[in-house]
């Protein structure tokens, strides 16, 4: 029996314990997608305890709160700090199986050094150790991320942003790069008329003009990814039901845009035209300037109309989706292909269902330019758990070529999630590990090696030109 999250966890093999600690281990890391505060980096903020940089907009522990019976006011509500730690520390003996039994314990061990397993009755004196050591320079936001060696960060950002904390960051002159990525959902979300007309306004008021014309609209956001070049942005990121790949007349748009400035209501047809036209223009600027596009595709979000309302979006009430993905992805990726305007692109899915489908899609886009031109992304969301990471991996080997995979990323919003980052080497390592020892692929250690430090690392710095 092996003990508990020992050096040697979910390594199964002396060929996966050799591959881990003498290569994985090792690697820096490159986060290309999170959703970390660019702020709290830049003034290299001191969190005053563990429940704020752990449970904060921490929606995977919510979800597990609740399942266990937690009231809401020990969630997002008005309990303590230590009240909420308290009830998440109570719950953490519920979550095995759960990643996040994996996570939290593997936290708690590299950033803080305990390696005890959390529950109600250690629980004071596990909240009061990490709060000691968050009150002192090295656990500092700027200290958290070099304890992991992490070199670079993309963070998630609207089109809007006026990038400050970016710029602040670049010209501290710390080892870290923190750049920002272009997130135009909002931009084209004309399923909210309303909503989508007050972030025109807002666009309008930047660019010191009021905007009514769909051709100003255009030339205004790309006034806004023009700025995001200039302030260092190499990627795109959209987070969307499914690809929108519409037919649309220039015409058309027009016509739709007046619509929707007019507050005169438009067509669900008429909504996916828009959508479609606005999409594929952001992919030919990303094109323009050589950057990486990501589409983020399947999440069904705010299911909870009624908890909505109280807590507002992005508090634990998504889940997957079961959108048709693959007619229009291909559409789209051949629209632009046809233009030889197809930029490179990462693609990942929520649905386990379009594994095999994303697999598939990416080979049909590669044009021997660039290496894993068009990646398929690392398990995201619902699926970057042990299983999901083990089942991408496998089907991107089966159908692709897994040597080229530009690896995992946190899409987190939480300063001590790197170590997801050891999480998914070991479990590469590993597979490769049980390979070898079951005769599968050869035993070369230094091609093997580098092969997993390509993953881990490499393939990323080289893609991203980072």
């Amino acid at each position: 029996m092996k003990n508990f999250l020992d050096d040697n966890f979910l390594l199964q093999t002396k060929t996966a314990e050799t591959l881990y600690h003498e290569f994985a281990k090792q690697m820096p890391i490159i986060d290309y997608h999170n959703h970390l505060m660019p702020d709290q980096i830049a003034l290299d903020k001191n969190f005053e305890n563990i429940t704020q940089v752990w449970l904060y907009g921490d929606h995977y522990k919510w979800r597990a709160m609740r399942a266990n019976g937690v009231d809401e006011y020990y969630i997002t509500g008005a309990a303590s700090d230590w009240e909420k730690f308290e009830k998440w520390a109570e719950t953490v003996p519920y979550t095995l199986r759960n990643p996040l039994y994996h996570w939290t314990h593997l936290e708690l061990q590299r950033y803080f050094g305990i390696h005890e397993v959390l529950s109600l009755a250690n629980a004071k004196e596990v909240y009061d150790e990490c709060n000691a050591k968050l009150q002192t320079k090295e656990y500092s936001v700027q200290g958290l991320l070099s304890m992991m060696n992490v070199k670079t960060l993309c963070t998630t950002d609207d089109p809007l942003d006026n990038l400050e904390y970016h710029k602040q960051i670049k010209n501290s002159g710390i080892d870290l790069k923190v750049l920002p990525a272009f997130r135009p959902d909002k931009a084209m979300n004309s399923d909210d008329v309303g909503g989508l007309n007050a972030y025109i306004d807002k666009l309008g008021e930047i660019g010191g003009a009021k905007i009514h014309d769909y051709e100003v609209y255009l030339a205004a956001l790309k006034s806004r990814h023009d700025y995001f070049a200039a302030n260092g942005a190499s990627v795109s990121d959209h987070g969307l039901e499914q690809i929108y790949a519409e037919d649309y007349t220039q015409g058309e748009l027009k016509t739709i845009f007046l619509k929707i400035r007019e507050n005169a209501g438009i067509t669900p047809k008429e909504s996916l035209k828009f959508k479609s036209a606005m999409l594929f223009n952001f992919a030919l600027w990303d094109h323009e300037k050589g950057w990486v596009q990501q589409f983020h595709l399947g999440a069904l979000r705010n299911n909870n109309t009624r908890l909505l309302s109280s807590l507002g979006p992005d508090t634990g009430f998504d889940s997957i989706g079961d959108f048709p993905q693959g007619k229009s992805l291909s559409k789209f990726l051949n629209k632009l292909d046809l233009e030889n305007k197809l930029t490179k692109t990462i693609l990942y899915n929520l649905n386990p269902a379009d594994n095999e489908l994303m697999a598939t899609m990416i080979g049909n886009y590669q044009d021997g330019t660039v290496a894993g031109k068009v990646q398929w992304g690392s398990g995201w969301w619902f699926l970057d758990q042990k299983e999901g990471m083990i089942k991408q991996i496998n089907t991107l080997s089966n159908m692709g070529l897994l040597s080229q995979f530009v690896g995992m990323l946190t899409d987190s919003r939480s300063f001590l999630s790197f170590p997801r980052h050891e999480y998914f080497r070991r479990i590469l390592c590993d597979l490769f590990g049980t390979d070898v020892e079951n005769g599968e692929i050869p035993y070369n250690k230094e091609w093997l090696g580098k092969v997993i430090q390509d993953i881990c690392y490499n393939n990323a710095k080289t893609y991203f030109n980072f």
